[in-house]
């Protein structure tokens, strides 16, 4: 008897119990889950992926590395890429003058502190510029026209929805529209404000050298 009033406790009481805690358990799982799958959404929005602003970084410094390294050759000069120079990797580093180039403005820093001759060489900075800031003169055989591949030409006035060959006036008044739509500070795009930057460079030069 007394066997039968345990089990018919057991059967009646504590069925109730485990339910409600079953019932509990699925309810704050399910809502444990959408606040992560919200959280997921929100940090994807709030930090998207940097990946195509690290591909056209890169794109960006190849170019200006293959006109680098056109201008070194046509001067005749002997250059090493990506060589540590007191342990600082730097992107060009000339042995027989004792000069690096450097895309880095910490490296650049750093160099400053040694004898070497550091050149930063910025992202807008037309290839022909590098001459004023090497420490030895540069034969004046070699034109600035040359130094710009027609490519970058091509690409530089592209990014000004420009055709190649326009004035500096139409230039200067593509290039203002331009940086104002691409600003960071007016919601524009960082990396594509770096382009605009560096296309006016190229094409102002080009159209200087053509009126010339």
């Amino acid at each position: 008897m007394t066997f039968l009033v345990f089990d018919y406790v057991g059967s009646s009481v504590f069925p109730d119990w485990s339910t409600t805690w079953l019932v509990a358990g699925l309810v704050l799982g399910g809502a444990f889950s959408i606040l992560v799958g919200a959280a997921f959404v929100a940090g994807a929005r709030l930090f998207p992926d940097e990946a195509p602003r690290e591909n056209e970084r890169t794109s960006g410094e190849a170019r200006r590395r293959a006109e680098i390294r056109g201008y070194l050759d046509a001067i005749g000069e002997a250059y090493a890429e990506d060589r540590p120079v007191a342990g600082t990797p730097v992107a060009f580093y000339l042995p027989e003058r004792d000069v690096a180039i450097t895309f880095d403005v910490g490296a650049y820093f750093r160099l400053r502190r040694t004898e070497t001759v550091a050149i930063l060489y910025e992202h807008e900075m037309p290839v022909h510029h590098l001459a004023a800031r090497l420490p030895f003169d540069v034969p004046d055989a070699v034109p600035s026209s040359a130094n710009v591949s027609t490519a970058s030409v091509r690409s530089a006035f592209e990014a000004l929805d420009l055709p190649v060959g326009v004035d500096r006036d139409r230039i200067e008044a593509a290039y203002r529209d331009r940086i104002k739509e691409s600003h960071p500070d007016h919601g524009g795009d960082e990396a594509e404000f770096r382009q605009v930057r560096e296309a006016y460079a190229i094409a102002k030069e080009h159209a200087e050298h053509a009126e010339s």
